[in-house]
């Protein structure tokens, strides 16, 4: 009976090592995935924040011009 319980346990150590190996692999090829994708968002990140600032400063002159407006109106 020994010898059968100790052959279960050693079995069960085993195909759990490989099923953990399994899943850090997955895990590993996952951040290497989200690596990926960071990497190709960077450049779309830079892009927004110039297109903000963009816009800030259309907003502020359009504010001048529509101050310059009131006042010729007046």
């Amino acid at each position: 009976m020994s010898e059968i319980f100790t052959g279960g346990v050693i079995m069960t150590i085993i195909l759990q090592s490989a099923a953990a190996l399994m899943w850090f692999g997955r895990a590993g090829a996952r951040l290497d995935t989200l690596e990926a994708r960071f990497q190709q968002q960077a450049g779309v990140v830079e892009r927004l924040a110039r297109l903000e600032e963009q816009a800030l400063a259309t907003r502020a002159a359009l504010a001048r011009i529509e101050t310059k407006l009131d006042e010729a109106r007046i």
